[in-house]
């Protein structure tokens, strides 16, 4: 059986843990395939929501594995929070998350580093979350990073204290010092907690169960326009948030992978430093900030707000292979009579095009929009998408036009129930 992929489409928060949760029922198992603590899956239901960082957001179904994969940083101390909030809530994690041995360890020095660094860029901030993923990714890279087998070793204490030496004299040359004596015993404590759960090399469970004709789907964090690779860059994550990481961030081979889910919302949003061409900076854009909630679950930082940006769209598809959409917080757009698409950006020479340039030259190309009839219907009421009025139809029926995949779930309310099926 099939691995399928679900992955963000924008600049990362579309929604991409509600949809793993609607999902992950007709999966037998959940593997997150990059990121961290910087990521924030929100999930609501029952009245209650919750916000994952790193635990797969399957984990509130109890027959479905859990896997946190081998391309995934993990801070032992977020983690350990995060469980133990599961567990006031009443959910067993304990027989069905595993933790891959390989994936690397986001220590308080890495933290540190990521805070050191974008002070002394001043200016030109790149809008970390200050999680510790940039150093961590950089250590993994650079071949000195702990992984979560380390702890395991009886000179763990030994290579701890070898790499903080080394992110020190890092932060000597920015006449700094890393200051984390307060933050060590919480650490520590965290990774014997760590040490209890079930480590295994993930590749082999997940290789296994698709040997088993199981199906797994694949969870990224943060969103194409943050890929290490083809993202805005340098405004970019430390990781490869496309559908190819999945293969390298889970130990799978391309010919397992089949649908790719792309996550979108029915406008953008950014958070942090960064090109953003549709990006609202007035009154309107203060209207979908308000309606969407759009401050950010983990850092709670206002997101940057602006109409949907379709060139950057298509280049997120075309590098995703997306098979099918799912549209997020329609519901958003319910009070505008009139909302806008930007379907083209005609660059400093005056050129149109629809296709996403040189993140170099995001900041001279000004988008051309096509203005769309809004539906000024409360779509937190509506049921069944049977029910979408005539100008949600059109907009729907636009989009796959101009974008050439299904749209095949909207999304109308926060709430696990309010995820409509076409």
């Amino acid at each position: 059986m099939p691995v399928d992929v679900l992955v963000g489409l924008q600049w990362g928060d579309e929604g991409k843990g509600k949809i793993v949760d609607v999902l992950a029922p007709t999966y037998d198992a959940v593997a997150r395939f990059q990121g961290g603590p910087n990521a924030g899956h929100t999930l609501t239901f029952d009245g209650l929501k919750h916000v994952l960082h790193q635990v797969p957001s399957g984990i509130f179904h109890p027959h479905i594995l859990n896997i946190v994969g081998n391309g995934v940083v993990l801070d032992p101390v977020v983690f350990r929070q995060e469980l133990q909030k599961l567990t006031d809530r009443g959910v067993d994690w304990s027989q069905n998350l595993f933790v891959s041995k390989k994936a690397q360890l986001i220590l308080p020095s890495h933290r540190a580093l990521d805070r050191i660094s974008e002070e002394a860029r001043g200016n030109t901030k790149i809008g970390s979350t200050l999680k510790g993923i940039g150093p961590t990714y950089s250590d993994k890279i650079g071949r000195v990073g702990l992984r979560v087998s380390h702890i395991l070793l009886p000179d763990f204490q030994e290579r701890y204290q070898e790499a903080v030496a080394h992110h020190a004299s890092i932060a000597a040359h920015y006449n700094k010092e890393l200051e984390i004596a307060d933050f060590e015993a919480d650490f520590f404590s965290a990774v014997e907690f760590l040490r209890t759960l079930q480590l295994i090399d993930t590749e082999f469970l997940l290789n296994d169960l698709l040997s088993k004709g199981k199906r797994i789907l694949a969870e990224g964090a943060q969103g194409s326009l943050l890929d290490i690779d083809f993202g805005t860059y340098p405004y970019v994550t430390s990781s490869s948030t496309i559908a190819a990481g999945a293969c390298t961030g889970l130990g799978i081979a391309p010919r397992h992978i089949d649908k790719v889910y792309g996550i979108t919302k029915a406008y953008c949003t950014r958070v942090g430093s960064g090109p953003f061409p549709t990006e609202l900076n007035d009154e309107v854009g203060e209207q979908i900030r308000q309606a969407g909630r759009e401050f950010g679950s983990t850092t709670g930082r206002p997101r940057r707000t602006g109409w949907i940006d379709l060139p950057a769209l298509r280049y997120a598809i075309m590098l995703n292979g997306v098979t099918e959409l799912h549209l997020m917080k329609a519901d958003v757009l319910d009070g505008f009579a009139e909302i806008q698409a930007c379907t083209h950006y005609r660059t400093a020479t005056g050129e149109s095009t629809p296709n996403l340039p040189d993140p170099g030259q995001l900041e001279t190309i000004t988008p051309e929009y096509q203005a769309i009839r809004g539906w000024n219907t409360d779509l937190t009421q509506v049921t069944d998408a049977a029910q979408f009025p005539q100008p949600l139809r059109d907009y729907l029926a636009f989009l796959e036009k101009e974008l050439q995949v299904p749209i095949r779930i909207v999304s109308v309310g926060p709430d696990r129930m309010s995820t409509l099926f076409r």
